[in-house]
This record gives C-alpha cells, sequence and structure tokens, in this order.
C-alpha cells in the first residue's frame, strides 16, 4: 500500500475499494507506529486482535466502516482488553465494549488499542500521566493537551483514521488544538456513556476526533442514539448535518474577555478567523464572557471537585499512594465540601446560566478560542497547576451550561502554529455547529470553500457524478465505478429536500433518491466521483430502472449529475430519510434491507 495513504475515512474506503486488504491497513498502522518510537501514544496495543478482526472481515459488507481503524482513551472499555484510567492500580479487563465501542465494533471499525490520558482524565495539559507522555504532533516542546492527549496523537500522526475521547472540561478540544485535529464535543447525552470510567458523571461525554469536520460528523451520526442502558443518555433528536441558514448571528468575546494571556499571535489569529466568519455573511457580536468565567470557576472551585472525589472513590482516602500527585493534589480538596455547598454551588450555577443566556439572546453560536495560548512542557514543570489552569479559559464553562461544541482547525498562524476555533452551540445542535465549523475550516471563507465542488476538482476528460448507494466507496457497485478509472473526490450532501428510500429487489440493496416538496426532505448522504468522460455513456447504459441520472443540487449551492428514482419505482419501497444516508441506514440493519417493514 502506498506509504502516504492518508488515514481519512473516504481515503480509506477508496483504497478498499481499489482492493487493498484491511490487514495491510492494520499492519500499516502498526509500522507507523513502531516508526515514531514514541511509547506514550498507547497504553495498550491490541496488534494480534486487530489484524484477527481485519483477517475476519472477508469482502466488503456495506458497514459504513468496514475495515476502519481507531483508538479508544483508556479509560473507556472495549471488550477482553485492559482498562486503566492511566493508574497502574486500577487496571482491569473489561468484559464488554463501552456503549459507543459496541456501536462502531457493529459498523466494521477496527480497535488498534487503548490511548494515555491525564490520570482519571483530571487535566488539560496531557502530562499527568505515571507512563510516558505523548509528544505532540506537531512540537516536541508543547504539552499534547489533556486529558485525551493519546487519542489526540493518533490521530494527528495518522495511526487510525478517528480515535474516542472524553470530555468534562475540554478534555476532546484542547488537545484538538494542539494537535490541528477536529474535536467534536457531543451534546450531553448523545452518545452513551455506558462503558467510561466517570471523571465527573453528570458533566462527561465521549467525545471524537478525527482529521475532518466532515469525518468527525459522520462519526457522530453512526454513533449518537438513545441508550436505555446509560442513566445519563437522553433522547434527543437524531443528529443530521442540513446547511445553515442565511443570517446566522455569532457572539464572540469581546476585547475585555478575550484572554491569551500575553499570546499576540493567538488574539491576532482568531480576529481574522471572526473577520472571515463576518466577511462570509454571518452578524458577529461582541459579548462579556465575565458570566461564563464565573461559570468555570465553578467548576474546580466548587462542589464539582466533590463529584470528581465519588468518581474515585475510596482511593483518595485508601490508597492515595496509587495517583499521580497533581491529580491527588486536584481532588483533595473535594473532602472538604457538604451537602449544604453541593446544593449551593447548583443555585449559583442557576443564576448564573440566565445571566449567560441573556448574553446569548439573540445569537445563534458562540465562537471563542479553542486554547488561549500555547503551553510547554518546560512550563508545566515548572509550574503543574498554573498552564493547566488557564487552558481550561474557553472550555470549563461548556458543559455546565449543556452546550455542544466542535473544535476546528483555522489555519496556521503567523508564527506557524496551527489556529483553532471552538464553535458552541445550545443542546441539541450540533448539526448547526458542524455546518459553521465547515465554513471556517483550514482558514475557509464560507461553506461552498469547503463543501462544494471546485472546477479545478474535475479535469477536463471528467464527469462529476453523485452516487448515494451501492456505487460509494468500499459497497457492492464501486467497482462499476473503479474499473472505469473514477476516483472518489468528496463527501457531501444534498440539499435539504429529498427523500430516500430503500428500493424492493436485489441483491444488492439499493436505494432510491427523488426530490422532495420544499421542507418535507433531508440532506442526504453522498459521494461525488470524478469519471472519465469516455467511460460515462458505457456506465449510465448499466444503469437499471427505476434508477436514472438527473441533476442532484447539493448542501452548498452547486449542482452535479448524480442518481435519482423515477416515481414508480417507489411502489414497495421503504422510506429511510429519516437515516440521512445509506450507510447510515445499512448501519441500523446490516447487511441488508428490507424494503417492507
Amino acid at each position: 500500500m502506498p506509504r502516504d495513504l492518508m488515514f481519512s475515512l473516504a481515503s480509506l474506503r477508496a483504497a478498499y475499494a481499489e482492493g487493498l486488504r484491511p490487514e495491510v491497513v492494520v499492519k500499516e498502522a502498526f509500522a507507523r507506529l513502531d516508526a515514531l518510537a514514541d511509547p506514550g501514544i498507547f497504553l495498550f496495543q491490541a496488534r494480534e486482535a486487530a489484524l484477527a478482526e481485519a483477517r475476519a472481515l472477508g469482502v466488503p459488507d456495506g458497514r459504513p466502516l468496514w475495515g476502519i481503524p481507531y483508538a479508544v482513551k483508556d479509560n473507556i472499555d472495549v471488550a477482553l482488553m485492559p482498562t486503566s484510567a492511566a493508574c497502574p492500580d486500577f487496571v482491569h479487563r473489561a468484559e464488554v465494549d463501552a456503549g459507543v465501542v459496541a456501536r462502531l465494533r457493529a459498523a466494521g471499525a477496527i480497535c488498534l488499542g487503548k490511548t494515555n490520558l491525564d490520570q482519571f482524565a483530571t487535566g488539560l495539559v496531557g502530562t499527568r500521566t505515571p507512563y510516558p507522555v505523548p509528544r505532540n504532533a506537531l512540537d516536541p516542546a508543547l504539552v499534547p493537551g489533556g486529558s485525551s492527549s493519546g487519542s489526540a496523537v493518533a490521530v494527528a500522526r495518522g495511526l487510525v483514521a478517528f480515535a474516542l475521547g472524553t470530555d468534562t472540561a475540554g478534555s476532546g478540544r484542547v488537545p484538538a488544538a494542539f494537535n490541528d485535529i477536529v474535536g467534536l464535543k457531543p451534546s450531553l447525552g448523545a452518545l452513551s456513556s455506558s462503558g467510561m470510567v466517570p471523571a465527573c458523571r453528570t458533566l462527561d461525554t465521549v467525545s471524537l476526533f478525527a482529521s475532518s469536520v466532515a469525518d468527525a460528523w459522520e462519526l457522530f451520526e453512526l454513533t449518537a442514539g438513545y441508550d436505555p442502558a446509560d442513566p445519563w443518555s437522553r433522547p434527543l433528536p437524531r443528529p443530521r448535518r442540513a446547511p445553515l441558514p442565511r443570517g446566522i448571528t455569532v457572539a464572540v468575546p469581546d476585547a475585555s474577555s478575550l484572554r491569551t494571556y500575553g499570546d499576540e499571535a493567538q488574539a491576532s489569529h482568531f480576529r481574522a478567523t471572526v473577520a472571515r466568519l463576518g466577511e462570509g455573511g454571518a452578524q458577529v457580536r461582541e459579548i462579556d464572557l465575565a458570566p461564563f468565567n464565573a461559570v468555570a470557576e465553578l467548576l474546580y472551585g466548587g462542589p464539582w471537585v466533590a463529584e470528581r472525589v465519588a468518581a474515585v472513590g475510596a482511593r483518595l482516602a485508601d490508597a492515595p499512594e496509587t495517583l499521580h500527585p497533581a491529580t491527588l493534589a486536584i481532588l483533595a480538596p473535594g473532602l472538604e465540601f457538604s451537602a449544604v455547598d453541593a446544593f449551593k454551588g447548583l443555585y449559583r450555577l442557576e443564576e448564573l446560566r440566565r445571566a449567560c443566556a441573556r448574553a446569548l439572546d439573540g445569537a445563534d453560536f458562540l465562537c471563542v478560542p479553542t486554547i488561549p495560548c500555547f503551553v510547554t512542557l518546560a512550563e508545566v514543570a515548572a509550574d503543574p497547576f498554573g498552564p493547566n489552569s488557564r487552558l481550561g479559559t474557553y472550555t470549563n464553562f461548556v458543559n455546565l451550561l449543556d452546550l455542544c461544541g466542535i473544535a476546528v482547525p483555522t489555519g496556521p498562524r503567523p508564527d506557524g502554529r496551527p489556529g483553532s476555533l471552538t464553535v458552541l452551540a445550545r443542546r441539541g445542535e450540533d448539526a448547526r455547529a458542524a455546518a459553521l465549523a465547515l465554513r471556517v475550516e483550514r482558514g475557509g471563507a464560507g461553506e461552498a470553500a469547503t463543501n462544494g465542488i471546485a472546477a479545478n476538482d474535475v479535469a477536463e476528460d471528467e464527469i462529476a457524478i453523485a452516487v448515494c448507494g451501492a456505487h460509494m466507496a468500499g459497497l457492492p457497485l464501486n467497482g462499476e465505478l473503479t474499473q472505469r478509472g473514477a476516483r472518489l473526490l468528496r463527501a457531501c450532501r444534498t440539499r435539504a429536500d429529498y427523500q430516500l428510500y430503500a428500493l424492493p429487489g436485489g441483491p444488492p440493496a439499493r436505494p432510491g433518491l427523488v426530490r422532495a416538496a420544499e421542507g418535507q426532505g433531508a440532506a442526504i448522504a453522498m459521494e461525488v466521483w470524478a469519471l472519465p468522460r469516455v467511460a460515462f455513456g458505457d456506465f449510465i447504459a448499466g444503469i437499471p430502472a427505476p434508477l436514472t441520472i438527473g441533476t442532484v443540487e447539493l448542501a452548498d449551492g452547486s449542482a452535479v449529475k448524480g442518481f435519482l428514482c423515477e416515481p414508480h419505482g417507489l411502489i414497495g419501497a421503504r422510506d429511510i430519510t429519516a437515516t440521512g444516508g445509506w450507510r447510515a441506514a445499512l448501519a441500523e440493519t446490516p447487511r441488508s434491507i428490507s424494503p417492507i417493514d
């Protein structure tokens, strides 16, 4: 396989469609890990188990994550693997998969192992571990960010296509900023937290690291869902990305509350990113972050520290020597809080919620720097607590206020270090946050810059064609494209007024895409391929009724030739629009889809 193959969903699917075997990818992943010689990324490697899973996959079977390698933060259970939470005295073997891991396994993903973290997910620097500290993927002088340090570095180093982290106070966002990747922190309760070692139970969530917003969002669509086995799971609306409406309003910190602790490059890059949002049509409104800062102070200065003590259990009193010194110092004050303090803290939080809601009144989003400044290993060695505290400036308040968010790379700062913006939205508005993140990803100025079909993507002797079913990468009919020399351009979505149906017949099972009345459909997942023009006629000659080639309008406002279904073909078909796409539908009903319930 090519040593420079990017471990992204689209790249791996395209490679698998051309015949690459998953076991070759798994071997390459571990070869890359060996070449790095960084013992701090993985705490437990699953080399033999991952190879065995890869070999057992057989031929592509339509599952959306078939053969995709990933890593899991070591406070999340993977069946038959150790779970340590970076505490050697806590190590135990998990008997069953955590809820999210079970969904990923069912979708065909392969876990390569368990990654390092700040012990018991208590920290934002990534150095509070008794094991070797993972090296920052961009600059070994910098901390890797925490607490999900190993997961973020594994993605940034190209060892895995994605990784699971957790986020209580920023652990799923800060490491993303330090390693120039995407960190998606869902609405609380959107992802199952069963099988996750708690840090602060009422505020915890599993998070997702990926190299792009598109990958992070697809993974969220595939893993989100109500879990009756998890008492903290919430029946939130099914995640489905849709285009942003025009005239959105974005709140940002005003000059007095933009804290970068002397890092002028961070301040200027943030202002430039905000300016691009304005140029792209957003209304930008500056607000005072004082009430948000007050909320953040409750997390470690209030009774929520006692909740962290509850998560660690009797260890703090009975076996303090098993804890990392920084972890012990943070948790010990939690023993001093009373039940009265806990209620007073709740009352104060509700007062501050109102103040924060007033500050955001009329705004669709709150956009902040993911981190206020960069922190070096030397700074943490000199002061284990001050730099860590500063890193929570724009993250500590988020879960207490029940916001969702996504940290997105915004291009290099003037000094070459990576910029990162966090888009925050209200609970359940994860899709809107991701849509805005697409606009600023890697310095983009608008949705068309990141999600559309640029003219120079397609050569003069090619034609772009959108597919939404069995012709997508890794699915049974993809060879009809690749054997004619087609190449995958990108994953995207239709406008939000299409309907998708599981058609009668097969194998293979096939969907039918139709245009719906305005406001009655959804944005359906598609792939756009570049097909040589000389092969186009031969390709469409083999398309059976009721499928046809027409014009499909995409979420970014562009149009492309693509598969549609004639109305008479919907007789006996099942409406699967609510799944948001064929891969998601296959994930719900693996290997086959019955047209009629």
